[in-house]
């Protein structure tokens, strides 16, 4: 659909071209998000096939961790995601290492979550504190480069850790919390990074970063290489493998874990709350709650018109984005004028800086080469 400023917008979500400028339509409007969505739901097992796979999971999760004190690792941070996925854990008896990574951000409502989550069912726990020093340089050296993934260090940091707990206890399986149905597939490019990119972030932090990072979990090319094709560890996406509804998952969550909602997807991090609420549709024109919105409309949890409507309410309450404002801008040192600099900044893309992509397409020309040489012979 074409407005007058030249917006098209999903025949069957709300996403458009305006807010993702790399957005493409089939020939009935609809957008390259919504058949990703359907490619990848299509291929999920449905009925008695979804409940007999995920059985298989999780005996094949059980029978590797058998003489193992752990066989499996779950990182959680207080939100809907992963807190289920521990709800789970126990239901199906499995044993988890769970894992809680801090970098100073955490609302006091997450830490509560968490609390219960562990009272409740009564799993090992670490929680992982990274240098706050280390971490608000790295930061920082984001908001002066004026990239849009200022979620990249915590996100890195948060893989880096979980690839080292689980090669250190010998755990082969990893929980994640990512789900088709409520996540979708992926973000538009524009709003994102690639999360496994160590090299951008170096780039990043050589450039504008002033203390070295000694501390600061990460995965080099050759980490990823190491931890995916020697260990083998494998992601489990166990939600793709239950009747996953947003709503539904919460009631449960609050019946059995005193779980609380906290009003946004990620919003259990004060600086999540405030990128997305605030740095994000300010600076970058984008509100993500649009992709959420249309990942629930495609698998049937929302209408678009019921998307829409939503869409007209404040991304953010009055009163907490003052509070929010006041303590991230004082957590980094950020003066009023300096932080107002930064947000009418110049915004530039993260391949102004190094990135993998070249390690990535040598690799694969190596693998191709030694292909062709086996196949030869």
């Amino acid at each position: 659909m074409l407005d007058l400023k030249g917006k098209i917008e999903c025949s069957k979500c709300i996403m458009d071209s305006i807010n993702d400028p790399d957005i493409l339509f089939d020939e009935n409007g609809i957008c390259n998000h919504c058949l990703q969505f359907d490619r990848a739901y299509n291929k999920l097992p449905k009925d008695q096939e979804k409940l007999e796979a995920l059985e298989g999971i999780i005996d094949k999760i059980k029978k590797e961790g058998r003489n193992k004190k752990y066989d499996c690792l779950l990182g959680v941070s207080g939100g809907v995601d992963s807190s289920y996925l521990a709800y789970l854990c126990k239901t199906y008896d499995l044993r988890p290492l769970i894992i809680h990574f801090d970098n100073g951000w955490n609302s006091e409502l997450a830490v509560v979550n968490i609390q219960n989550l562990l009272s409740k069912l009564g799993f090992d726990f670490q929680t992982h504190v990274i240098n706050w020093e280390e971490f608000k340089d790295l930061q920082l050296a984001y908001f002066k480069a004026g990239v849009v993934d200022l979620e990249f260090p915590t996100d890195h940091a948060i893989m880096a850790s979980m690839f080292r707990i689980a090669n250190k206890y010998r755990i082969k399986y990893v929980l994640s919390g990512h789900n088709i149905v409520t996540e979708g597939t992926y973000l538009p490019k524009s709003w994102v990074h690639s999360k496994l990119d160590y090299l951008n972030l170096k780039d990043i932090h050589r450039t504008y970063g002033h203390l070295k990072l000694k501390t600061y979990p990460h995965l080099s090319f050759l980490k990823k290489m190491y931890y995916n094709f020697v260990v083998k560890f494998e992601y489990v996406q166990l939600l793709n493998f239950v009747d996953f509804n947003k709503e539904e998952v919460k009631k449960k969550l609050i019946e059995e874990l005193s779980w609380r909602d906290y009003g946004g997807k990620h919003y259990e991090s004060i600086f999540t709350r405030f990128y997305q609420g605030y740095i994000l549709p300010n600076k970058f024109n984008i509100d993500k709650r649009q992709f959420h919105y249309s990942c629930l409309i495609q698998s049937g949890q929302m209408t678009k018109e019921q998307a829409l409507s939503l869409m007209k309410d404040p991304i953010y309450d009055d009163e907490l984005l003052v509070n929010d404002k006041e303590f991230v801008l004082k957590k980094l040192n950020f003066t009023t004028d300096k932080f107002e600099a930064y947000m009418n900044s110049p915004k530039r893309k993260h391949n102004d800086f190094k990135t993998e992509d070249q390690l990535w397409s040598r690799y694969f020309r190596l693998i191709k080469l030694i292909k062709k040489i086996v196949f030869w012979k």
